[in-house]
């Protein structure tokens, strides 16, 4: 579920936890192997843990073997992606479309026809698990929709 969005950074360090806020607000990074979501295999939603939008369908996601939650899609304009040159590297980072914060990075290394490895910090992201019925219905309404 979407919730409001702050509008300030003081307002966000009092939603959020110590942990998220630096990962969601400061692009901040998980430990590898460490994620609460890295092994969900439930059917359902992957959310932004920041303001609820819905990033990311449990079947797009995969084990890349990196240690963080792996996607090869996500929800058509759920996401948008900045380029970083952060650390000295050149990478593209993935962002929430609704409220910006940071989410992970997306690589072109990916297994799936699609050649995407959206590499997502678990601390970026909440779940709610669906039926396999409704998450069919809702993905097709959603590509509907966008096109």
């Amino acid at each position: 579920m979407e919730r409001d969005i702050p509008n300030n950074e003081a307002e966000w360090k009092k939603v959020l936890t110590p942990d998220q806020y630096a990962v969601l607000r400061e692009k901040g990074t998980d430990a590898p192997f460490t994620g609460a979501l890295l092994h969900e295999e439930r059917t359902g939603m992957f959310t932004c843990a920041a303001c609820g939008q819905q990033l990311f369908a449990s079947d797009t996601k995969f084990d890349s073997g990196s240690g963080w939650p792996s996607f090869d899609q996500a929800l058509s304009g759920a996401t948008k992606l900045v380029e970083d040159n952060s650390h000295g590297m050149q990478r593209v980072e993935v962002v929430c479309s609704r409220c910006g914060s940071h989410l992970g990075h997306l690589f072109n290394d990916g297994p799936t026809t699609t050649g995407n490895r959206f590499c997502i910090n678990s601390t970026s992201l909440e779940f709610a698990e669906q039926d396999a019925k409704d998450l069919a219905a809702y993905k097709e309404k959603h590509q509907k929709d966008a096109s």
